[in-house]
């Protein structure tokens, strides 16, 4: 799902797997972005079956950003989800309706939420801060589980 030229891209089995979790949360956000822009200029062309088709994808997409979504994280994973939730309930309705703006409300939402993780992504710990992270995060399990 490389960007190109406007056009969401096909990527192989192998490139998927070299991706971290958090470069294919930002590749279904793009994925999103395109779904919903195709989903409302098919709308306004009058073309209501490609619509509904994006629209399916997009909430398709919504509910993989749920089930990837790490509770024990913190509360913004639970804000996350309560989002995307109210998202896939008004891409539903705006189906039904053929409610251009409610798809708009929603590309809004998604395109916000993507410029946010890929500003998070740009700060994105240094491979060997990660390194020192997961050894730091292994000791205070150790210690943890030593103590009790």
């Amino acid at each position: 799902m490389k960007k190109g030229s406007g056009r969401v891209e096909f990527l192989t089995e192998e490139a998927v797997y070299k991706k971290t979790p958090q470069q294919l949360t930002a590749l279904l956000y793009e994925g999103l972005i395109e779904s919903m822009e195709e989903a409302i200029a098919s709308t306004k062309q009058g073309d209501y079956v490609r619509a509904n088709k994006r629209l399916q994808k997009a909430n398709d997409i919504l509910r993989r950003l749920g089930v990837g979504l790490k509770y024990d994280a913190g509360i913004v994973a639970h804000q996350l989800d309560a989002l995307y939730n109210y998202m896939a309930e008004r891409l539903i309705e705006a189906n039904v309706k053929k409610n251009i703006d409610m798809m708009q409300e929603v590309l809004t939402i998604a395109t916000e939420i993507a410029r946010a993780w890929n500003e998070a992504l740009k700060k994105e710990p240094k491979p060997v801060q990660q390194a020192f992270m997961q050894k730091a995060a292994a000791y205070e399990k150790f210690v943890t589980t030593y103590e009790q």
